[in-house]
């Protein structure tokens, strides 16, 4: 692995719109928190506008119109830069995250990783030729409730997922699998850790050209199962996971951070532990409360400076980014099958 970057790390934001603007609140607040430990050095943006507006926020920072003129002053000597988090829609990941990693700058790639398989291989193998941290934005592996529920798991069998938002014009280049359900596929296979062993799924294009809404059903090899709704048509806000193992079900609250377990413990004098008389135990472990974008950007400048591997892999983020693309080609046959062009 290559050497530490100095301990004040020069970072760029690349795409400042509502994902990139949260990354650059979170890079003022760390730097004016820690004197200096990151530095604000570039931000490149392609909207006019924006970019103009950026130049008044971000007086000390280098404002650019695209990555190739921002790498360019960089090898000019204008600007230090370390690190950088990419912002812009999945469709480009792979050009902007790829061209960062060959400039020897290390990467924090929102989610998915990339449009394609192909793509993602492209960019872990920059970020291993490179010597460079590349981490994936799977931002709820940083929710403090996910992060509290880890001392807890033994044996998993059965999930229960949902995300459902209102509906926004935001992320429409990619469907619902890959812009709500991949945070909760991540989980999943973070606390799993079982191959795929098979997969239905069903889902429907209702205000967009891509499917919004989505029920998908997975087997693994272990025999847990997991069921995942995903809507971005609802008129509600829901982002929870339920999941049972032996004796114990465990509820996690993403929006509001917490936890919820109930315990089976027989009751005293009670011959059969199995029987209705067992006692069900309600407790709620303490999750430490925090932003999980600010958790993420300083974990992800943790691995800058100390070069050790990142908490979400570019290989993980291909791992869920290849169910992901599974899911689709299982809604497709569904859609073929059931006719569901005649509604299109």
């Amino acid at each position: 692995m290559a050497p530490a970057s100095p301990q004040s790390i020069g970072f760029a934001v690349i795409g400042a719109g509502a994902f990139g603007s949260n990354h650059l609140r979170v890079i003022r607040e760390l730097s004016a928190a820690s004197g200096d430990s990151v530095r604000l050095t570039a931000i490149v943006e392609s909207d006019a506008p924006r970019r103009q507006a950026l130049l008044s926020d971000f007086p000390h920072a280098h404002v650019f119109h695209d990555i190739d003129a921002c790498l360019a002053a960089r090898a000019a000597g204008q600007l230090e830069l370390h690190g950088a988090s990419v912002c812009v829609p999945t469709s480009a990941h792979a050009a902007v995250a790829g061209a960062l990693l060959q400039s020897g700058i290390d990467v924090l790639v929102e989610k998915p990783i990339a449009a394609s398989l192909a793509e993602a291989d492209t960019l872990i193998a920059l970020a291993a030729r490179h010597q460079r941290i590349l981490q994936v934005g799977h931002l709820e592996r940083f929710n403090p409730a996910v992060l509290a529920v880890h001392p807890y798991i033994h044996m998993p069998m059965f999930f229960e997922a949902h995300r459902l938002s209102l509906f926004t014009p935001r992320s429409l280049d990619v469907d619902v699998i890959l812009d709500l359900m991949v945070h909760d596929l991540d989980i999943v296979l973070s606390l799993v850790r079982s191959p795929v062993h098979s997969l239905q799924a069903v889902g429907l294009p209702v205000l967009s050209r891509k499917v919004d809404i989505a029920n998908v059903r997975i087997e693994f090899a272990s025999g847990c199962v997991a069921n995942f709704t995903a809507s971005r048509v609802s008129t509600e806000r829901v982002r929870k996971l339920r999941f049972f193992q032996p004796h114990q079900y465990v509820s996690i609250d993403y929006a509001r951070q917490d936890l919820l377990f109930i315990d089976v413990k027989p009751q005293r004098g009670d011959p059969d532990p199995g029987s209705m008389l067992s006692g069900l135990a309600v407790s709620k472990p303490t999750a430490t409360p925090g932003e999980p974008l600010r958790l993420e950007i300083e974990s992800f400048l943790d691995s800058v400076r100390t070069r050790q591997q990142p908490r979400v892999t570019g290989q993980e983020g291909r791992a869920v980014l290849a169910l992901a693309l599974d899911i689709n080609a299982a809604i497709a046959e569904h859609a073929a099958r059931a006719h569901l062009d005649r509604f299109v």
